[in-house]
């Protein structure tokens, strides 16, 4: 497969992500991938969620060969063609999806792909739609771990305008669009899973909104 590209953590950390998608996500229905980057994740989620159609996207035209090329590996019908989607760009291609997932993405890019994130899952979710968001976060205005530190300095470095960022502030950019915090799940390797539902408020909103 001369096109595919490969990514360690993504076959490190599939397993953990699944599991939690096979909870969060309707048991039916299209999954919009943002970001979607070498399209291993999208194998393996449309492998172990055979009755969900995933819907990959990304910006990067190397990254939607490698993902055409693993698609066609796997031999899975249940992955749609690859999307040409800049998160900061609206309105998506898509006009209606059951849920969006971006993982690893929001601290390998500017501060306005989170936004831009926001603002389209608003606009492609139905009430109750899911969004799900997996990567190294900043908790209580700190890192979690040095070892996130680390990343975030090499991250920094790289491109002055990526960066771990912090989970409320995530929060209070996703509430703005609708979006509320469902689930805050702590993942292998310093990692979280944050789980957001457009219009639906829960338990932890309620707690999130009286602080």
């Amino acid at each position: 497969m001369p096109d595919a590209l490969f990514s360690p953590a993504a076959a490190r950390n599939a397993v953990f992500i699944a599991e939690v998608l096979k909870r969060v996500l309707p048991p039916i229905g299209l999954v919009l991938e943002i970001a979607s980057g070498s399209g291993e994740h999208a194998v393996h989620f449309a492998r172990a969620l055979p009755e969900l159609v995933w819907q990959p996207s990304d910006p990067d035209e190397a990254a939607r060969r490698s993902i055409v090329a693993h698609t066609r590996a796997a031999g899975l019908a249940n992955i749609r063609s690859p999307l040409t989607i800049d998160a900061t760009r609206q309105p998506w291609p898509v006009a209606r999806s059951d849920a969006v997932v971006a993982i690893n993405m929001i601290h390998i890019a500017p501060w306005d792909a989170t936004i831009g994130l926001m603002a389209g899952a608003e606009e492609t979710l139905a009430e109750g739609g899911v969004l799900y968001l997996y990567g190294p976060f900043r908790e209580d205005d700190a890192h979690t771990a040095p070892s996130n530190a680390a990343f975030d300095d090499s991250l920094r470095a790289r491109n002055a305008s990526w960066g771990i960022r912090d989970v409320e502030a995530v929060v209070a950019a996703a509430r703005g669009h609708d979006l509320h915090l469902d689930e805050h799940v702590v993942m292998p390797a310093n990692n979280l899973s944050l789980i957001l539902r457009r219009g639906r408020r829960s338990p932890a909103v309620d707690r999130e909104a009286a602080s």
